[in-house]
């Protein structure tokens, strides 16, 4: 029955609606940007990042997120630009997107840059409900098509760094508004919506020298979306100046551990692996791959311990 049809999809996309919606990345303290558009400029340098994530392997319609970034200072450190393209499957839903970035850089002292930043961007949408199985043999036409939506999106964030700690707070889809609303009957009395939440991100990390090879940088990240939301908390360790070791645990959803190893001064790669903890014996662990590249910048900026 066509109602039983919506029902099933309403409930669908109220998970979509109602859960954070944006990609969810393990790597985000390599790079900040994907998260917070005050983070642009913040290398030092012209900085490319590639990353690519599968979540819950093996199974059908899981998460893939894929990233391309790009950001550098300008007007002698005075402002940071960027640009970020990102590619988010899951289920019926595909969304694209690409923003712009600006990000004003003001030097508080010796030690300390605080930024303030803004992108805005083009989303779009696509939902495949050819992928949906129903529990009944009738559909609804409009369920047996792709629908195509376009969006307008702009994030904010401000980024606060020193050479030893960093502290960050964005916001993404300021003006939450609904991708598409169906009536789901002639009367319009009840609705069918997929609407963009407006997330909160918080990041907050220091680094503490061991030794002359040894660094511990210990990072938090809060995150909400609408009523739900959750921490993650990461221990990390930089060792010999070339490889980050890192554990951390994401409430509500379990461990894991990732690394990033300088293979020269400027080209980077990072890898990360979780397990989901009870859904991973159903769902699958995640897998996520990341490449960085300064065209510019010393080797005392590539090192540093704040994540940079």
């Amino acid at each position: 029955m066509k109602k039983n049809i919506l029902i099933f999809v309403a409930l669908l996309l109220a998970c979509f609606s109602k859960a954070q919606q944006d990609p969810q990345y393990n790597l985000y303290q390599f790079n900040q940007l994907i998260i917070n558009p005050a983070y642009a400029g913040a290398r030092d340098a012209i900085a490319v990042v590639a990353s690519t994530r599968n979540q819950w392997t093996g199974f059908n319609g899981a998460p893939k997120t894929s990233c391309i970034s790009v950001h550098s200072p300008v007007f002698n450190n005075k402002l940071g630009v960027g640009l970020t393209m990102v590619n988010d499957a899951m289920g019926p839903r595909n969304m694209f997107g690409i923003y712009g970035n600006i990000a004003y850089i003001l030097k508080l002292s010796a030690k300390f840059n605080l930024s303030f930043g803004l992108n805005a961007g083009f989303n779009r949408f696509q939902f495949d409900f050819n992928k949906l199985t129903f529990k009944t043999n009738e559909s609804s036409s409009y369920f047996n098509q792709i629908q195509t939506y376009n969006k307008l999106d702009i994030n904010q964030g401000i980024y606060l760094r020193s050479s030893t700690f960093f502290a960050g707070l964005s916001f993404t889809h300021l003006f939450s508004s609904d991708v598409y609303n169906i009536p789901s009957d002639s009367a319009g009395k009840s609705d069918l919506t997929y609407r963009l939440r407006t997330h909160m991100f918080f990041t907050i990390g220091n680094s503490f020298k061991l030794s002359d090879n040894v660094i511990f940088a210990p990072t938090i990240l809060l995150k909400t979306a609408g009523p739900a939301g959750s921490m993650d908390l990461n221990l990390n360790f930089f060792l010999f100046k070339k490889l980050w070791l890192g554990a951390f645990y994401r409430g509500g959803y379990g461990p894991g551990f990732l690394m990033q190893y300088y293979i020269t001064d400027k080209f980077r790669v990072a890898y990360s692996y979780d397990t989901g903890l009870k859904d991973a014996r159903v769902l699958g662990p995640s897998h996520e791959v990341m490449f960085g590249f300064d065209f510019s910048g010393s080797k005392a900026k590539v090192v540093s311990p704040r994540f940079l």
